[in-house]
C-alpha cells in the first residue's frame, strides 16, 4: 500500500503512451496509490498567480489537454491520480484557491521554490547562493512554510526542506531547529501532509526530504505523510523507497495518506 504522488511527465509529452510508462513503473513497484502532479506554472491558466522570466519559457501546456489526459487514462481502467504541483506564491492565495476549485484534483500539492524571486533549486541560480545570508533565506523559506500551511490550500508539501538542495545549510544548528519548530507546529494546524522524498538522493545534498529531526517534530505534533519520488522520468518512480519507509518506521510513523477528489484517508504504512 505505497503511495507516489510528486511525479511529472514534462520531459515528455500529455500522452497516453508515456502516461502509461509511470503507471507501469508504479506498478512494478507495487505502488498502489499513484498520482501525477505536473508543475502549475507550465499552464497557460496560471499565469496570474506566478510569471517571471524563467517562468514564461515553460508555459506551454493548456489545462484542458492535462484533464483530458486523465480522462482517456480513467477510461481505459488505468488508476492514476491527477494532481498538479503548485508553486506557493504569497499573496496570490485568492488566484491559487479559484485555479484549484476549477478543476476536479485528487490532491494538490504546495512547494516552495522562489525566495523573492530567487529560484533556490535552480542551477541558473546557484551563483546566487554566495551573494546571500544563508540564515535570511532560510527565514524566508520558512516564513513561506508556515504561511503555506496557514492556507490550508494544499494536501501536501512538496520536498519541506529543499532549501538544502545545494548544501547550503546554517551552520548554528539552534537557529536551523527553530525553522524546524515553527514548519511543523503551522503543518500541525493545517490538513497539510509532509511527503517523505526520496528526490533529496538525487541532488546534491544527498539526503532524503525532510531532515529526520524536522520529521520526528512533525511525527510528535500529529503531521501526517505519504511517500513521493518527484520523479521526472518514469524509472525514478518509486525510487529508493526502502529508505523513505525505514526513516518513516523509525521516526514512529505506522500509516500513510492517501488522496481521492480531496479527500484524505490513512492506509498502513507497510
Amino acid at each position: 500500500m505505497l503511495t507516489d504522488f510528486h511525479n511529472h511527465l514534462e520531459r515528455g509529452s500529455l500522452t497516453l503512451d508515456y502516461l502509461k510508462k509511470f503507471t507501469d513503473e508504479a506498478a512494478r513497484k507495487n505502488i498502489a496509490h499513484f498520482g501525477i502532479s505536473e508543475h502549475a506554472y507550465h499552464f497557460y491558466q496560471t499565469k496570474d498567480i506566478l510569471s517571471n522570466p524563467w517562468v514564461e519559457e515553460r508555459r506551454y501546456y493548456d489545462m484542458n489537454d492535462y484533464v483530458s489526459l486523465f480522462h482517456q487514462a480513467w477510461d481505459e481502467g488505468i488508476d492514476v491520480k491527477m494532481s498538479v504541483e503548485m508553486d506557493y506564491t504569497p499573496g496570490k492565495h485568492a488566484e491559487m484557491k479559484k485555479f484549484i476549485d476549477s478543476y476536479d484534483f485528487d490532491y494538490i500539492i504546495g512547494s516552495i521554490h522562489w525566495v523573492d524571486g530567487f529560484g533556490i533549486d535552480l542551477k541558473e541560480y546557484l551563483h546566487e547562493w554566495d551573494k546571500r545570508n544563508v540564515e535570511d533565506v532560510y527565514i524566508k523559506y520558512f516564513d513561506q512554510v508556515v504561511t503555506l500551511a496557514q492556507s490550508n490550500l494544499f494536501d501536501i508539501i512538496g520536498h519541506l526542506d529543499l532549501v538544502k538542495i545545494f548544501q547550503y545549510v546554517p551552520a548554528n544548528e539552534q537557529f536551523l531547529l527553530e525553522q524546524y519548530e515553527r514548519a511543523a507546529a503551522a503543518l500541525a494546524e493545517s490538513k497539510t501532509c509532509v511527503e517523505i522524498s526520496t528526490a533529496g538522493l538525487r541532488k546534491p545534498i544527498g539526503q532524503l526530504y525532510p531532515d529526520p529531526r524536522l520529521l520526528e517534530m512533525c511525527f510528535k505534533k500529529g503531521v501526517p505523510i505519504c511517500l513521493s519520488s518527484d520523479a521526472h522520468v518514469p524509472e525514478d518512480v518509486g525510487a529508493d523507497y526502502s529508505k523513505a519507509v525505514e526513516l518513516a518506521k523509525a521516526t514512529g510513523y505506522q500509516s500513510l495518506m492517501t488522496f481521492t477528489k480531496g479527500q484524505a484517508k490513512e492506509i498502513p504504512l507497510p
